[in-house]
């Protein structure tokens, strides 16, 4: 079974691992000038550098939008733990109890699937 999140906390997720890929290739490209492979080894070094940067270049991206998205997202309260959570989309899990959100009514599973209900939240207000 896969673990669900927010989507808020899917793209960080993302991000942080484009970032720690990307730091991790341009690391083991180094090995080749450490280790005196000679133009093989400097090669290596060039093109594992140059895509680790792309690969962070791209976690920058995602935390940027994702970033933006969490500024425009729907304040909502969490039935369940009662914590201020932010919603993307139709529905949408709360960032601390993984609670299924949804403010539309339609989008709510039914009670007699023996899972757990849907809650819906209302909005709360923000500065």
């Amino acid at each position: 079974m896969r673990f669900k999140s927010s989507k808020v906390n899917e793209f960080r997720l993302w991000g942080l691992l484009l970032t720690m890929g990307g730091m991790l290739l341009m690391i083991l490209g180094l090995a080749g000038i450490v280790f005196e492979w000679g133009a093989a080894g400097r090669m290596l070094a060039a093109v594992c550098m140059v895509i680790g940067a792309i690969a962070m270049l791209v976690s920058m991206g995602i935390y940027f939008a994702a970033g933006m998205m969490s500024t425009s997202a729907t304040v909502i309260e969490c039935p369940e733990c009662g914590k201020p959570t932010k919603m993307l989309g139709k529905t949408d899990r709360c960032m601390f109890c993984k609670t299924i959100l949804t403010l539309d009514p339609k989008y709510a599973p039914s009670s007699d699937s023996g899972a757990n209900p849907t809650h819906q939240g209302g909005e709360t207000t923000s500065p």
